[in-house]
């Protein structure tokens, strides 16, 4: 099995050159609404290389210490050992075009969830997580919500429970822009259910999962703790977003793309070049958000405190597609070179652990 406890210095770049070349990207990106970002390796720990040759990995989770990866061309869930050694512990059946396949995953009360891509449409499903550690396996799927749209683009794919154990959802407007306008449509949202699929009475829009409306392709959920739910969206050509999500929120697209003041809708809290971004997963830890960038092949740490800065870590190992909080207080970091838009080096893709130093 594909393990690997090492520097991966096949990858790197050298600091001094990597600082380098991000603090030029960072000049030149044109934002002049939030300071430019500021490169430093010297808040984390070096990064331990916990598992490697990882398949279009997608998204993170954990059962208690045990960690779940999915990945998005071959519908494998992989379970990881104390090690970082791979063992299949299911197959999920997504049938997927372009950047659709089995998507986010989240763990819950003995149960796997998986956003999915099922030909034209989108899907959450539950399966039971049965066995122990070392040994699991999934049962059948359970339907949660279906008849997300699809398309060979902006799928979302994200879910997470929140602290009020609520299961939320990004869906992208799936290449259909009016879409995320629609209340009535659940493209272009961010949606709020209950564990079993039920419409929680307090959602904002009645009898529907809709929770906030306007987006483009959203792939990022964290929240800080005091309950604030953050989510990183994809812009078109214009601004990448941070936002703080409020239930029955419109975040404008496609009439506004990032800080454009209008009436009605709400703006980010930091917006981004989508070259020197294009964020995915999210986390927060300790007093910030960290977010996984794709084309900027970069992590990205916004404090909580000053959401308009922002300090970028993690140069070298390429695309990041997740963040994730491990239980034992530290980040997990997942690349995806290997999902048909990067540069795969040897022994990608990986997972990367780092602990904040501070």
């Amino acid at each position: 099995m594909p393990n690997a406890r090492c520097p991966g210095t096949k990858r790197r770049l050298s600091a001094i050159a990597a600082a380098a070349v991000l603090a030029l990207a960072a000049c030149s990106a044109g934002n002049s609404r939030a300071p430019g970002p500021e490169v430093s390796t010297a808040a984390l720990s070096e990064p331990e290389t916990i598992s490697t040759g990882l398949q279009s990995p997608w998204s993170i989770a954990f059962l208690d210490s045990t960690a779940l990866v999915s990945e998005r061309d071959s519908g494998r869930i992989l379970e990881l050992d104390g090690a970082g050694n791979q063992r299949e512990a299911g197959l999920i059946n997504a049938q997927g075009r372009g950047e659709g396949g089995l998507l986010g995953i989240a763990v819950q009360d003995g149960y796997l969830y998986s956003f999915l891509t099922a030909g034209d449409e989108n899907r959450i499903e539950r399966r039971e997580l049965r066995g122990a550690p070392g040994s699991l396996s999934l049962g059948e799927p359970q339907p949660v919500l279906s008849g997300i749209p699809a398309g060979p683009v902006h799928n979302g794919g994200r879910i997470a429970f929140g602290p009020d154990g609520m299961l939320y959802a990004t869906a992208g407007d799936a290449g259909d822009r009016d879409s995320a306008q629609d209340t009535q449509s659940l493209s272009g949202k961010i949606l709020r259910l209950m564990p079993d699929g039920g419409v929680p009475g307090d959602n904002p829009f009645p009898g529907s999962p809709v929770f906030s409306y306007g987006h483009r392709n959203p792939q990022g959920l964290a929240w800080d703790g005091e309950g604030r739910l953050y989510a990183s969206e994809f812009g078109q050509n214009t601004w990448d977003e941070l936002n703080i999500i409020e239930a029955g929120g419109n975040y404008g697209w496609p009439e506004a793309e990032g800080m454009a003041d209008r009436d009605g809708f709400i703006d980010p809290v930091q917006q981004w070049d989508p070259a020197h971004a294009s964020p995915s997963g999210i986390a927060v830890l300790g007093d910030s958000v960290f977010a996984a960038n794709l084309r900027g092949e970069r992590l990205r740490e916004i404090p909580l405190a000053d959401t308009a800065s922002a300090v970028e870590h993690l140069p070298g190992y390429g695309r990041l597609r997740d963040a994730v909080a491990a239980p034992d207080g530290s980040l997990w970091v997942l690349t995806n070179n290997t999902d048909g838009r990067g540069s795969p080096g040897p022994d990608d893709d990986r997972i990367l652990r780092i602990v904040l130093d501070r």
